[in-house]
């Protein structure tokens, strides 16, 4: 690691550990989202290493980015889970895809913490299915959009200022009838967010999303018509090792929580980490954590290079859902029936592990990617010099920026 990559880490760790640990706790009890908190992590940079200084970003990079949702995760994976939405998926979509006047408008704000993101494309009936299934459309209406459906799983719509929405304007076209709009919610009628009760965090909230005659302006289409499926396939994969990077943070936290458990509960007269068999599930936590940190590095630098990255984001991001997954059962076990209370931390973080193993890019998707590419049916690196937001967009549109 570089100084500077080591410095941003330990620039996470104090944040968190000052600002976010201590009151998180009672945000989740009064059901309250952080929104100061988003702020005070946007104008620390946080969510800005994927962009250029001209954006607000940092320009630090994936290697970078993946770090800090790892050290965020680790700390509070419920923090953690507004990222992609500040950081990742949302700005990188306007960023990717949108006009010089759309990134400045929006861009800025999001990385800085001032605005909440939002990214909506599955729906109820879709799963891994985002384009054959989709059912929401959007209608042309001189210099509007209409638009009417809902939407499943849109983390933080009930709190987002500015989202990305995916919505069909032409419905027989697949795929190629899918187009990406840049949506206001407080500022035009016709949304509402209803947020789903979940095991997951009750101050960021997933919801579902009810789009009835929601009003977009056309100026906020994202790109040409048919386009917006394209773009957000691009932008998923390129966040792949970020997500990859908040399944290790979780791991590292299980694993952390198991030992000062195993060095503090006593058995028989001895901590319990005396015990071969607690003794045998550190051991394999340990080594899990460690292989899934070097796949997961890998990648990010194989994305900041520029190298072919889409198999290794795959394999970094399926191996830390599954060490994340580990790591929560094996630390559950050594908490034994203290392991579902709600007072121990494992509790909830057990839920994480289980959200990252079947959602943000579900792990029998990336083992469906993999098994693919090594039977030779579908290169997975087949679109090399696609492979980081310097490459994405257009020198001439990178330079009016």
């Amino acid at each position: 690691m570089s100084e500077e990559i080591e410095a941003v880490r330990d620039t996470v760790s104090r944040f968190m550990q000052s600002q976010v640990v201590p009151v998180m706790d009672e945000r989740e009890k009064q059901g309250e989202f952080p929104r100061d908190l988003v702020r005070k992590a946007g104008e620390l940079g946080l969510y800005g290493s994927l962009f250029p200084e001209s954006v607000g970003g940092s320009n630090m990079g994936f290697l970078a980015a993946a770090i800090i949702q790892e050290e965020m995760a680790r700390a509070d994976p419920r923090f953690a889970s507004c990222n992609n939405q500040q950081g990742g998926t949302c700005p990188m979509s306007i960023y990717a895809g949108g006009t010089p006047e759309q990134v400045m408008k929006y861009v800025p704000d999001i990385v800085a913490g001032k605005t909440i993101g939002m990214m909506s494309l599955t729906e109820a009936a879709s799963g891994s299915d985002a384009a054959g299934s989709m059912r929401t459309v959007a209608r042309r209406d001189g210099d509007v959009y209409v638009v009417n459906g809902q939407k499943m799983w849109a983390s933080i719509a009930n709190e987002t200022d500015v989202g990305i929405l995916l919505a069909k304007t032409d419905p027989d076209a697949g795929a190629r009838g899918i187009s990406a709009f840049i949506v206001e919610p407080k500022k035009y009628p016709g949304f509402k967010a209803e947020p789903i009760d979940t095991l997951l965090s009750k101050s960021l909230r997933t919801n579902l999303v009810y789009l009835d005659d929601f009003v977009v302006p056309a100026e906020n289409r994202l790109g040409e018509e048919g386009q917006g499926f394209k773009l957000i396939m691009q932008v998923l994969q390129l966040g792949r090792v970020a997500v990859a990077g908040k399944a290790l943070g979780t791991a590292r936290a299980c694993f952390e929580e198991a030992v000062r458990y195993a060095n503090e509960r006593t058995s028989r007269g001895q901590q319990i980490g005396k015990f071969q068999m607690v003794q045998s599930d550190i051991a394999e936590m340990a080594v899990a954590i460690e292989a899934s940190r070097a796949l997961v590095y890998q990648a990010a630098t194989a994305m900041d290079n520029s190298a072919p990255s889409n198999r290794l984001a795959s394999l970094a991001k399926y191996h830390a859902s599954q060490t994340a997954k580990f790591c929560a059962d094996r630390a559950g076990q050594i908490f034994g029936g203290y392991g579902m209370a709600r007072e121990y931390r494992i509790s909830w973080l057990k839920a994480y592990a289980d959200h990252f193993f079947n959602g943000e890019g579900t792990a029998n998707v990336q083992k469906v990617l993999i098994a693919e590419d090594a039977l030779g049916y579908k290169k997975a690196d087949r679109h090399h010099g696609k492979t980081g937001l310097r490459d994405v967009r257009k020198d001439d549109v990178a330079d009016e920026l």
